[in-house]
């Protein structure tokens, strides 16, 4: 489990892509301290096992689904990478609860500047916009953002220099594709209210109940 809250950007080092997996090597420091073999990294949002260890460096193992659901093959050396380690239960949650598992990818659409802050608006597919709402979180390559408007083929995010200097959308513009997880909490309670049976969709709760059980 993440946050959100990038802790530094790697370079990719190495990048072997095979048939149905691939190997990612990323170049980093700060992710590093205390990191051992078959800890989680998130890697632009993605939630990676490191499979080996170097002073200055790190090696995952990507799998099929990954590949197909993410924007990891588009990589190169040399890329840049959001990175954060695994949450500790001691850590403050400055963001959100992010799972690293990614739900697909988005394009960038359009740059806009407002005042301090840049408004990305980022196509997604219907799928995926079905969990997002305006004000909902939204992690867009591992990076906790709060969604500010929702349109029919797309939604936007706000950023502040801050996010745009330490995070690789700083480097991105627009047709850049990004890694999205929807909200977590919100696709639990979207999957519990959709196999709901219809016959118990039919509350019989009213005003009157409430007050008589004491609720009003």
């Amino acid at each position: 489990m993440f946050t959100g809250i990038i802790e530094e950007l790697g370079t990719v080092s190495d990048l072997q892509i095979l048939t149905n997996s691939a190997f990612l090597t990323i170049e980093a420091r700060k992710v590093l301290e205390g990191t051992q073999i078959g800890d989680s990294i998130a890697v632009n949002g993605i939630c990676l096992t490191v499979v080996k260890l170097q002073d200055t460096r790190f090696t995952v193992d990507v799998m099929a689904e990954t590949l197909q659901k993410t924007n990891l093959a588009e990589l190169v050396r040399g890329s840049r990478v959001n990175l954060e380690r695994a949450l500790q239960l001691s850590t403050r949650l400055g963001g959100h609860l992010v799972s690293g598992h990614v739900d697909g990818t988005g394009t960038i659409d359009k740059i806009t500047k407002t005042g301090i802050a840049e408004v990305f608006e980022i196509k997604a597919s219907p799928a995926l916009l079905h969990y997002i709402l305006p004000k909902g979180s939204i992690s867009i390559d591992g990076i906790s953002l709060t969604v500010v408007n929702v349109e029919q083929e797309g939604f936007s995010v706000s950023l502040i220099p801050h996010t745009r200097q330490e995070t690789t959308l700083g480097l991105k513009g627009v047709g850049a594709t990004v890694n999205l997880e929807t909200d977590l909490i919100g696709k639990y309670v979207a999957r519990f209210l959709g196999n709901i049976p219809e016959s118990e969709k039919h509350s019989n709760i009213s005003m009157e109940f409430l007050a008589q059980h004491g609720f009003l």
